[in-house]
Order: C-alpha cells, then structure tokens, then sequence
C-alpha cells in the first residue's frame, strides 16, 4: 500500500517556510524516491562588491598581466584571489 503524504500547508513568507521544514520530517510531505537532480543552466554565483585596499605595486603589475591576456584586470584579480582560496 502507497504511504500517505501529509498536504503541505501554504506559507505566508518565506521565514514562516524556513521555520516549518526546519522543524518538520520532509519525507512526510514528499516522495523523495521519485526526485531528480534538476541542472539550472547559466546560473551565476551571487557576488557583492567590495572594497579593498592594495600597494600600487601590485596594481601595476596586475594591469600589466591583464593587458597581455587581454582581460579587465579585476577580473584578473578575482580569478588569483579564488585560486589563492582554493589552494586551502
């Protein structure tokens, strides 16, 4: 016999949500056996801007790059700052 879900009530905003599956057994609500991974093509990473300050030195030295490689040398430098995180 098919297990019985529980209806899954309706939320005023996305807090009162959170707060109901963080306090409840999904599996109650939904039948995770028939699920799938879903892929969102084309999706970018949340980013927020920042301020930072660095020696002109390395500035320089960071356009001079960039301009070889014929990229934005901010971009230049978010990809050294995310290889320097990954290392870790």
């Amino acid at each position: 016999m098919a297990k019985k879900f529980k209806k899954i009530p309706k939320f005023k905003s996305e807090n009162e949500e959170a707060e109901f599956w963080n306090t409840h057994d999904s599996t109650e609500y939904l039948d995770w056996s028939k699920a799938r991974n879903v892929i969102f093509p084309n999706l970018k990473p949340t980013s927020r801007s920042i301020s930072i300050r660095l020696p002109e030195y390395i500035i320089s030295q960071v356009k001079v790059e960039a301009n070889k490689l014929d990229v934005p040398y901010q971009a230049l430098m978010k990809q050294y700052i995310a290889k320097g995180v990954m290392k870790k």
